[in-house]
């Protein structure tokens, strides 16, 4: 409790609207994920005010335009043009679920999804962009020998959070009210009480082959994107874990500070591929071949039978380890 009063005394110094009685108030929520079933099987993420939904609703619209060839023009087009529908819901409505006047559990229903992908056309972009949500975080997994996955993840918003820091206890405080609109007819608009709207999205799955996997990264708003390119390119199409992480990446709109909301792709993409999308209307940026503009991609996964499998990110400094 003394530890309590110094933070609410020492944030209330430098003008927040954090009290004791906001500290004093507040418990963990138990919360029961979100899920959508695969052909492959069923992935679970977080609910609101997490962007989680988003990240199921790109794989189970992907999953629905019945793409066949990896790192084709069909692959990448089709996992960003499910990334608007999934955005454009989101930016609409995901807010604290106590203040939400939608259920995004109904997105994830079949009718709904074979409506939505109904709007994608396969062949040319939808314009954008939407407003994007910069962030910073890092995501770990783990596995243990009784088959235990956990997929985990944290963050200050932005490199230093909030940039305050109470004296004399060494607590940075992290950033997530930049989340809230000072409008107050936005859906995510400051009130009391109210939890912001944010980016972070740990990822598991349960597949049929007998694996669980926990997979994620940072990045913003390059985390549902990711996290469909990852299980698109490993469990959709086969390839190894490490692979699937190592290869090209994109990110439609902005993150890591960038200002343009380009569909930004690393240049090692092949040209011809990079050609098509330009040609479909895609505003295509080209990175550097390792960037971190794409973010710290991760996974780890233990079979039926006991083995592990892991991989890290080579644009990170993280790794993989059994112990």
């Amino acid at each position: 409790m003394e530890l309590a009063r110094a933070l609410a005394s020492g944030l209330e110094s430098t003008g927040s609207f954090i009290r004791l009685s906001d500290l004093e108030s507040y418990h963990a929520l138990p919360t029961v994920p979100l899920s959508v079933g695969l052909e492959h099987g069923q992935i679970y993420n977080m609910p609101p005010p997490t962007q989680g939904v988003s990240a199921l609703m790109i794989l189970a619209l992907f999953e629905r335009l019945g793409v066949r060839q990896a790192e084709s023009f069909d692959h990448i087009h089709g996992l960003v043009e499910a990334t608007k529908q999934a955005f454009i819901l989101r930016d609409a409505h995901v807010t604290d679920p106590a203040c939400m006047n939608v259920d995004a559990a109904s997105w994830l229903q079949p009718d709904f999804l074979d409506e939505r992908a109904n709007n994608i056309d396969k062949t040319s972009a939808l314009p954008w962009p939407h407003v994007a949500k910069p962030g910073d975080t890092i995501w770990m997994g783990a596995a243990d020998q009784s088959g235990r996955v956990v997929s985990f993840i944290q963050s200050t918003y932005w490199e230093y959070g909030s940039g305050v820091v109470v004296p004399d206890t060494g607590v940075v405080w992290q950033n997530r009210g930049m989340s809230f609109s000072l409008d107050p007819t936005h859906h995510n608009a400051l009130e009391p009480g109210k939890r912001p709207f944010h980016t972070l999205i740990p990822a598991l799955a349960r597949l049929d082959d007998g694996r669980t996997m926990a997979y994620g990264n940072m990045g913003g708003e390059g985390q549902p994107q990711t996290q469909a390119a990852v299980f698109s390119r490993h469990v959709m199409f086969g390839a190894p874990l490490q692979e699937a992480i190592t290869a090209p990446r994109w990110l439609l709109g902005r993150t890591w500070g960038e200002d343009t909301t380009s569909l930004k792709l690393e240049n090692r993409f092949e040209g011809a591929l990079v050609e098509k999308l330009i040609a479909a209307g895609h505003d295509v940026e080209l990175m550097d071949p390792f960037t971190s503009t794409m973010g710290h991609a991760g996974a780890v996964s233990v079979s039926s039978s006991g083995a592990f499998e892991g991989a890290s990110d080579p644009r990170s400094d993280g790794a993989a380890v059994g112990l």
